[in-house]
């Protein structure tokens, strides 16, 4: 997993008021649990902004009054209208403890079955894991470069060795379906062509 690092300021006093008087600030109230103890600290918006706003998922180190812990973003809230980020929780981990997390898919090459016209369908823009924090990848990367019309990935399919899939295993990740101009032996032509 990518790594980012955002420092933070210990909160006095936690509540309403001082969450309000924090955002007028331009800071976020944050909340770190996980192993044992909770720390209540605030970030800048522009810091929380470039770890929330982004297809990647990050594992955070956090420095909060010279104290570091690593811990990924376990939950948020956002302002409805605006879009903000209002709050936002973070749970620590701990390098023995397995953690559940969603990771972004990748699909790599170029389908037969895109190529004779079909449409790629992918169902999936992430997949919840569960694994050690240090043996997850930054994303979970598929090659579609076999898949024809009518075919189809599915969760079962993919091949991991150092995390579980919370999927169901038949859940289709991604597929090829037949477009209105595609013609069903045309990804069979492709196929010739790439072996003469």
């Amino acid at each position: 997993m990518k790594v980012a690092q955002l420092s933070g300021s210990l909160r006095t006093s936690v509540g309403k008021k001082d969450a309000k008087a924090l955002r007028n600030e331009e800071r976020v109230p944050c909340v770190l649990y996980g192993q044992g103890t909770q720390t209540h600290f605030s970030a800048t918006k522009l810091d929380i902004e470039r770890l929330v706003f982004t297809p990647e998922v990050y594992q955070v180190e956090i420095t909060v009054d010279g104290k570091k812990s690593k811990a990924i973003i376990k939950d948020l809230q956002q302002d409805p209208i605006k879009g903000t980020v209002r709050h936002i929780d973070f749970y620590e981990l701990d390098d023995t403890k397995p953690v559940k997390v969603g990771l972004p898919v990748r699909l790599t090459g170029a389908s037969r079955g895109v190529l004779a016209g079909g449409k790629l369908l992918q169902v999936f823009r992430k997949l919840t894991v569960v694994g050690l924090p240090n043996a997850l990848p930054e994303a979970i990367t598929i090659d579609i470069s076999k898949l024809r019309i009518g075919q189809s990935i599915r969760v079962g399919a993919v091949e991991t060795e150092d995390m579980k899939f919370l999927e169901a295993k038949n859940a289709v990740v991604v597929s090829v379906k037949m477009a209105r101009g595609a013609s069903k032996g045309a990804d069979d032509d492709i196929e010739d062509e790439e072996e003469a």
